[in-house]
């Protein structure tokens, strides 16, 4: 799973979101790309979504969507195929639960 099935899947729900993303190791140019938008007001959903494709890989990335100043969703990859998703809104938690079976509470 990468980082954009995650971000197409929050749905409507994310779409209005801020995003500031940081990355353990850089390995991609495209990394250095998300953390320079980071670092000033963030980037839309849209905009991070573009800057993400299937064969983006990330080591050690955590993304945080906000809206009005208050963290919403925090999207952390441990490693190339296990993701930490937190969200202060359960139906997100559940609609990915749904739409991955193997997903496991922790």
């Amino acid at each position: 799973m990468t980082l954009a099935e995650l971000l197409v899947r929050l749905g409507s729900f994310g779409l209005d979101l801020k995003w500031r993303v940081e990355f353990g190791e850089i390995v991609d140019p495209r990394c250095v790309e998300m953390e320079r938008r980071s670092a000033e007001a963030g980037m839309d959903t849209l905009t991070l979504l573009s800057l993400t494709t299937p064969f983006l890989q990330l080591i050690d990335a955590e993304a945080r969507g906000s809206a009005e100043d208050r963290v919403m969703v925090v999207l952390t990859e441990v490693d190339s195929s296990l993701w930490d998703v937190r969200a202060v809104d359960e139906r997100v938690l559940r609609e990915l639960r749904h739409h991955y079976p193997g997903a496991t509470d922790l």
